[in-house]
């Protein structure tokens, strides 16, 4: 098994650690800010908001958990490692997306069927803001850094926080309406916001469920069945791969001709092992595996 030169695993996990508690610190002062403000105001809308900002600093803790068991050396027990911990940290993240779900729609449900006002309008125009700002900068932040991590997880959380911003957004219509007079517009757009965090949760339990069923995307098979097949030597080629945490594994099965001698498998292997590399960049790891022709 050979691993991509491409990929600095202590440099990834230091950057991963780093957009960790960078958000996590940036969410709970935007998140604390929005809580007082809703609180202040009565606005549910707002109040759906803040209570996701804070639950993206909760989420932040299972990722950082996951990363931290995902680095320990493997086991007799766990001969794979332990990256799986990272999609597991995903599931995690679901189900605080799905609760806060749950409790945004409850709370958007009760105001629109009570005669609960909305008060001082220019706070809460403030806060949602500041809930708009806080989470565009860690949404893009965390969604840059997954993408060179190659983490699904961290992914997931990013579209966590893309979502708290379309929340402040919602917060924002609602305040708007209720300053024109329309008192159902706060609750209305609490409803909308349930909306957008049930449809970001669908997203991202698909995306971590389809890691965790070893689901790997075709292309990725297809482009490196093709770049073993243009090594001489090698007659048929067989690919298969699966998702360990971060890490895409691929195994490259080629059958050679029946004369081939051991050394002359390696020597094809190794050319194997990097033409995959340079065809799917995203391949942590490219085991080569030798057969020859009946």
């Amino acid at each position: 098994m050979a691993a991509s030169p491409r990929h600095d695993e202590e440099g990834h996990r230091a950057a991963a650690n780093r957009a960790v508690w960078i958000s996590a610190a940036g969410l709970a002062l935007a998140g604390g800010i929005e809580l007082g403000l809703a609180l202040f105001t009565g606005s549910v809308a707002l109040l759906g908001d803040a209570l996701h900002n804070l639950a993206d600093v909760s989420t932040s803790l299972v990722v950082f958990v996951g990363f931290r068991i995902s680095r320990r050396r493997p086991s007799p027990a766990y001969p794979y490692g332990y990256e799986r911990a990272e999609d597991l940290a995903g599931l995690g993240i679901a189900l605080v997306i799905w609760a806060s779900a749950i409790l945004a729609g409850y709370a958007s449900w009760k105001k629109l069927t009570s005669a609960a006002g909305t008060a001082h309008l220019g706070a809460g125009v403030v806060g949602a803001l500041v809930g708009v700002a806080g989470n565009l900068a860690v949404a893009r932040y965390k969604a840059r850094v997954a993408r060179k991590i190659q983490s699904v997880t961290m992914q997931a959380d990013a579209h966590h926080s893309w979502l708290d911003m379309l929340s402040s957004v919602g917060a924002l219509v609602g305040l708007a309406g209720v300053a024109l007079g329309y008192r159902w517009a706060d609750p209305l757009a609490g409803a909308v916001v349930t909306l957008f965090i049930c449809h970001v949760g669908y997203e991202v339990t698909h995306e971590v469920v389809h890691h965790l069923m070893d689901g790997v995307d075709p292309e990725c098979l297809a482009a490196a069945a093709a770049a073993a097949r243009q090594i001489a030597g090698v007659r048929a080629v067989e690919v298969r791969g699966r998702w360990m945490g971060r890490s895409l594994l691929l195994d490259v099965e080629g059958e050679l001709g029946a004369e081939a001698s051991m050394a002359e498998a390696d020597a094809i292997g190794g050319q194997v092992v990097a033409a995959v590399h340079d065809a799917v960049a995203t391949a942590r790891r490219v085991t080569w595996i030798p057969r020859r022709a009946a």
